[in-house]
C-alpha cells in the first residue's frame, strides 16, 4: 500500500516538474526515453544506460534525482507514459497474434476487453462511488466535459442522468467548454472525460472550472494524464485495445456503475420517476409497433 501511494505521488507531478530537477546535461541524456517511452519501457538499467551512451550508476542517479524512489518505479512511470502516448499505429503493431487470421485477431481483442473490465473491477473502491453519488445529488449544477471520441460517453452519461431527474450541462466542443467552465462556481460538479494525453478542451475546461471553485472528477486511463493530475479526484478505466483507436468497454462500465450508485442513493425518488416514465416506455409514440 505504501509503495503504491509513493508511486502515485511521483506520477502526479507534471513532466516539466520531474525534468526540472535535473541539470541541462542530464535532461538531454534522459530526453529520448521520455519522448519515446514505448521504446525503453522493458529495458533493464544496464540496457537503458547502453542505449543512452551512459553507465548504469549515472542512469540510476538521474532517475533518483527526478524523484523516483527506484528504477522499478521509473519503469512503471514509463509504462504509464507509453499508454498515454500510444497511437493507432502503435496499437496495431503491438498485436501478439501469430496466426494472421481474422478469428485470431478477434479473440485477442475480446481478451483485451475482458482484461480492461477486470482491471476496473479490481481497482475500484465502491465506497468512493457512494461518496460520488452524494456529490451528484447535492451539486448545484452538474457539467460533463469531453470531446472527440469521448463525446459518445458524454452524451450517454447526460442522457442517463437526465432520466434520474438531474439537470446536466455538457460540452463537447472547445467554445462550449470555455463558456461553461467560465460560469462555474463553488458547489458545481464537473466530470471531465478524456484519455491518453488528454484533449485540450477537456483539460483546460476542467482547469478553468476548478479555478472557479467547482469540484472536478476526472475519468481517464492513466495517472500520467493531465486529467488525473489536475482533477480533485479521478477514476481510471483502461481504453487499451489490440486494434486501432480506443476501447470504451471499461469507461462505459464505469459510467454505468456511477449511474447505479446515483439511482440507488435516492432509490424511492428514482422509482417514482421510473413509474412516471413506464407508460410512455410501454406505449409511447417513440416506439415502432408491428
Amino acid at each position: 500500500m505504501k509503495r503504491a501511494a509513493l508511486s502515485k505521488a511521483v506520477t502526479s507531478r507534471g513532466l516539466s516538474e520531474l525534468v526540472g530537477r535535473l541539470s541541462p546535461k542530464r535532461q538531454e541524456t534522459i530526453r529520448p526515453v521520455l519522448e519515446n517511452p514505448h521504446d525503453f519501457v522493458l529495458m533493464n538499467v544496464r540496457d537503458l544506460a547502453k542505449r543512452l551512451n551512459s553507465d548504469p550508476a549515472t542512469t540510476i542517479r538521474i532517475v533518483l534525482a527526478m524523484g523516483f524512489p527506484s528504477y522499478r518505479e521509473f519503469q512503471k512511470y514509463l509504462h504509464q507514459r507509453a499508454i498515454a502516448q500510444a497511437t493507432s499505429v502503435n496499437l496495431m503493431e503491438s498485436s501478439a497474434v501469430r496466426d494472421p487470421s481474422i478469428p485470431a485477431f478477434v479473440r485477442e481483442a475480446i481478451a483485451q476487453e475482458a482484461h480492461n473490465l477486470q482491471a476496473l473491477r479490481s481497482g475500484l473502491d465502491f465506497r468512493r462511488l457512494e461518496q460520488l453519488a452524494r456529490r451528484v445529488w447535492t451539486a448545484k449544477r452538474i457539467m460533463v466535459l469531453g470531446g472527440d471520441l469521448a463525446s459518445s460517453l458524454v452524451i450517454y452519461f447526460e442522457y442517463q442522468l437526465t432520466m434520474l431527474g438531474l439537470t446536466v450541462l455538457i460540452a463537447t466542443t472547445p467554445g462550449r467548454s470555455t463558456h461553461l467552465a467560465r460560469t462555474c462556481r463553488r458547489g458545481d460538479l464537473v466530470f471531465a472525460i478524456s484519455f491518453r494525453k488528454g484533449l485540450r478542451l477537456t483539460v483546460e475546461g476542467m482547469q478553468e472550472a476548478k479555478a472557479h471553485g467547482a469540484y472536478c472528477v476526472g475519468i481517464t486511463d492513466t495517472f500520467v494524464s493531465p486529467v488525473a493530475r489536475l482533477a480533485n479526484e479521478c477514476f481510471l478505466a483502461s481504453v487499451q485495445t489490440t486494434s486501432f483507436g480506443a476501447s470504451y468497454s471499461a469507461p462505459m462500465a464505469l459510467l454505468n456503475l456511477i449511474l447505479v450508485a446515483c439511482a440507488n442513493y435516492r432509490r424511492p425518488r428514482t422509482l417514482v420517476l421510473l413509474r412516471q416514465a413506464e407508460k410512455e416506455q410501454r406505449v409511447g409514440f417513440r416506439w415502432y409497433e408491428t
